[in-house]
This record gives C-alpha cells, structure tokens and sequence, in this order.
C-alpha cells in the first residue's frame, strides 16, 4: 500500500518535475503548456465540441419524433359532445334523440396521444446537416490557427527573454568598462597625469551604465512573467529560458512558400470553408421551392374522466405532402441573398489568397534583411572593440583625450546593443516566414 501511494504521488507530480528546473522551459516545452492552458485555445475548443454537436443535431432530424399529448377539453357545443362520446366509445341510441343532439350536456374529455412523425424528403433537413458540417470543418482550421497564433506569440516571449537577457549581460560588460575606466581616471588623477574633470566624467558613464543595467534587470524580470503569461502560469509567475533561439536555414528554396502557404494557412482554409458554406446555403435556399414529405403514425387513448384513461383507443397512420406555392416572393429574395453571400464568400477568399502570398513573400524579403543587418551589426561590433583597444592605448600615453575612449566605449554598447536586437530579429524573421506559411508549429516542434 505504501509503495502505492508512493507511485501516485510520483506520477502526481511527474509535470511539475518536468518544468521545475528553476523556472527554466525550453521552447517546446513552453509551446506545449501553452497550448495545454491557453485560454483563447480552450475557447476555439469549446467552440469545435458546439459546432460538433450542431452536426449531430442536424443529422437527428433524419430520425423520427416521437411526441406524447394530454389534452382535457369541456364543453356543450354539438359536434365536440358528439365527437367525444364517439371517441369514448360511449355513444348510445339515446345520443341520437333530436333534443340531446342539438342541446347537449356538457360532456368532458382526457384525449392522450402518442405521435410518430418522420420525415420522409425534406431537402432542407439535407443541405442543414451540410451546412453543420462545414460549420465544424470551419471551427476546426479556427481552432488550429489559434493554436499557431499562441504557439507564434509563445515564441516571441520565449525570444523576448532572451533578448533581455541578452542586454543584461551587454549592460553589465559596460559597467564593468565603466568602473574600469574610472579607476584609471582616479590613477591619473591621483598621480597628477589626469584632471578632476575626467574623474568626474568617468564617474558620470558609470552612473548612465548602471542606470541602463537597472532597467536591464527590470526587463528581464517583466519578460519571463510574460512568458509565464503565456504559457498559462499563475499570475506573478516569472519563467526563465533554456534554449538559445536563432535564425537557421529554412530548409526550403524562397519560391516554395507560397505555395506552402496556400495549401496550409488555416485563415485561408476557413474562408474556404465559408464559400462552400454559401454555396451549401444557395442550396438551402432553393429547397424552399420544393415540397416535403412526411410520414405519421399516432395511437389516441380518450376518457371521460381520468387524465391517461383508457375509455376507448383509436389510431391512425398516414403521410402528408406539403408544397408552398406562393408566399409572397420571400424565397426569391432569400435565394438571390444567399447567392449575393456565396459571391462574397469567394471575392474575400480570394483577396486573402493574395494577402497571404504577399506576406509570405514581405517575411522573405524581411528576414533576408534581417540577415544583412546582423551582418553589419557583427562587423560594426568587432569595429568598436578595436576601436576602443586603439584608443584606450593611445589614452595611456596621453594621446587621446578620456573624452573620446569615452566616445569610444559608448559606441562599443551601442554596438553590443545592435548585435543583439539584430540577432533577435533574425531568428523573429526566420519563425515570422514559417509563421505566414502556415507551418510554424510543424517546423518549431519537429
């Protein structure tokens, strides 16, 4: 028994284990608990199980409808006295005397009845059920674009983070500079080589470094709790990361993505599904013109004072058809709007269509900047670093004045700021051109 609860316990708290390694996630696992939590997600997945049920709705009008009826009725009225005492089976050859025809008794009635109505053709109740089923399809590309658009924006934050993490350790490389570059002012100045302006100059860099470290810091802080945001963490929480997200190769050649994206952007699948959703509603509409077709059964029990008595029983069985042949003009106008849809439908389907190979191709042309830009920003680094050694030498034999190796450094950080804002654009870029494509999650958690 103890060895039972031991493994209970375990497997309990088997999802804690996996994601408690000091708050850190990989991306994976963020997109998982993301798609697990989510909010918006469990919503598209409320709404997928409705549209599920519509589809079984609509599919049960094909079955019979079975009712059942108690009906009490009083009255002295001729024909109803007559009909009841028939239905009662109490009609005598006293009934038929002239005074008791034409002025009767008031007479009561318990009529119960069980009715079976089945539809037979009804075109309507077919192009129904179609129209329930393209509703399910369309909630269903609903509910996996959002699945990518949380999975997208999970990936942002995870990037995020890193981003800020990133800057942290550029600021704190620029405070150590800084406290560095103050010690040599102090030096100088306390040997006689330096003015109390450079000590004084020096010191007020270190005080902007740290001011930019101290929002650094911050912006780590606000970054891993919206990561934990995310992925459906308690309010509060903060996530750190794991992985080290970059830019990578697409794997496929630029001209393909369109037509990826085309076959598998879900926005695009939906408003497919609603053109075909009009075109089953122009159907719908015409079916109005037609008639229907149901059969009828029903067993009546009547009694003349108990309510489900059984004085006498009857039933009858039968099928009716029922054709409207005018009403107005109502079908006419209702089949030209839904047509008026239809054409709607396929207009904004197409203009997406464009849309989307335009954005496809906007993602391709901006992470191919992205690329150079990380480039520059790679070379102006290494740029500034030598540019600072240079200057710093010629800072020690007083050749340069701390001014400039002040210059200097601040050009240093902002390049270390541009390697990093550069390299997180870069991988953005890259997850952006899967993301127009309709492949993201694909690509990310393969």
């Amino acid at each position: 028994m103890k060895v039972f609860f031991l493994v209970a316990a375990l497997l309990l708290s088997l999802p804690s284990l996996l994601f408690a390694r000091d708050g850190e996630v990989t991306l994976k696992e963020a997109i998982r608990l993301s798609l697990a939590r989510n909010n918006l997600v469990k919503a598209a997945e409320h709404r997928q199980v409705a549209a599920r049920h519509g589809v079984a709705a609509s599919r049960s009008r094909y079955l019979p409808r079975i009712f059942l009826d108690e009906n009490f009725s009083a009255s002295n009225a001729p024909t109803r006295v007559f009909m009841m005492k028939l239905d009662q089976g109490r009609f005598t050859e006293n009934d038929f005397q002239i005074d008791r025809l034409n002025h009767p008794s008031v007479a009561t009635d318990f009529r119960t009845a069980v009715t079976l109505e089945q539809p037979l053709l009804d075109l309507g109740i077919v192009y129904g059920t179609t129209l329930a089923i393209k509703e399910a399809e369309g909630q269903g590309f609903a509910l996996d674009r959002r699945r990518e658009e949380i999975a997208f924006s999970v990936f942002s934050s995870y990037l995020g983070v890193q981003n800020a993490r990133a800057m942290l350790a550029a600021t704190e490389h620029a405070v150590v500079d800084a406290e560095e570059q103050l010690r040599l002012a102090r030096a100088r100045s306390g040997a006689g080589m330096g003015l109390k302006s450079d000590e004084l100059r020096a010191a007020t860099f270190l005080a902007e470094m740290e001011q930019q470290h101290i929002t650094a810091k911050n912006n780590v802080l606000l970054a891993g709790m919206r990561l934990a945001l995310a992925t459906g963490e308690p309010d509060g929480e903060v996530l750190a990361v794991s992985d080290q997200l970059s830019g990578v190769s697409l794997g496929r050649r630029n001209e393909d993505f369109v037509a990826l994206a085309l076959a598998n952007r879900k926005d695009l699948k939906e408003l497919e599904t609603a053109a075909e959703k009009a075109r089953v509603g122009v159907k719908l509409a015409g079916s109005a013109f037609l008639p229907t077709l149901y059969g009828s059964a029903s067993y009546q029990m009547n009694d003349r004072d108990l309510p489900f008595g059984r004085d006498n029983d009857s039933w009858i069985a039968g099928a009716y058809l029922r054709w409207e042949i005018f009403d107005g003009l109502r079908r006419f106008d209702e089949r030209a709007r839904s047509r008026s849809l239809e054409d709607s439908a396929r207009e904004s389907l197409a203009y997406q269509q464009r849309e989307v190979a335009f954005q496809v191709r906007e993602s391709l042309v901006r992470r191919d900047e992205a690329e150079k830009r990380l480039a520059v920003a790679r070379a102006s680094l290494r740029d500034a670093e030598e540019g600072v050694r240079l200057v710093a030498k010629r800072f020690a034999n007083s050749l340069a004045t701390l001014v400039d190796l002040l210059d200097a450094r601040t050009a240093l950080n902002r390049a270390r700021a541009s390697v990093v804002e550069n390299e997180t654009g870069y991988a953005l870029a890259t997850a952006r051109v899967w993301y127009s494509a309709g492949i993201f999650i694909q690509e990310v958690m393969k």
